[in-house]
């Protein structure tokens, strides 16, 4: 079964999806202020981002919509590139480390 979220029909939609890479960084959660609420007026009503800035930190920060840039579709790309490299060096490490280990339990 697949994960879905209803939002109320008299809610605006977010404009932002969960896990969505943005310039403020990447959007763990999202929570709604509707309008007429003591919330909303403190505040203002909408939606609310919680974003990590840094996926190596526990530094997390809350936006309103208005305060998020997207990512335009080459800084997207250069990212998600930039993490393939990253994760394909790991995995060529580690088949390394496999490779001494087979070859030590080989000799032994």
């Amino acid at each position: 079964m697949k994960p879905t979220i209803s939002i109320p029909q008299h809610w605006g939609y977010p404009r932002f999806a969960l896990e969505q890479r943005t310039e403020q960084g990447t959007i763990l959660g999202l929570y709604y202020y509707p309008s007429g609420t003591e919330l909303a007026e403190q505040f203002d009503d909408g939606w609310r981002y919680v974003l990590m800035p840094n996926k190596n930190s526990d530094e997390i920060s809350y936006l309103k919509e208005d305060q998020i840039q997207p990512l335009t579709p080459e800084e997207l790309f250069q990212k998600i590139t930039a993490e393939i490299d990253f994760y394909q060096q790991q995995i060529s490490i580690l088949n390394r480390q496999l490779t001494v280990l087979t070859q030590g339990a080989n000799n032994g």
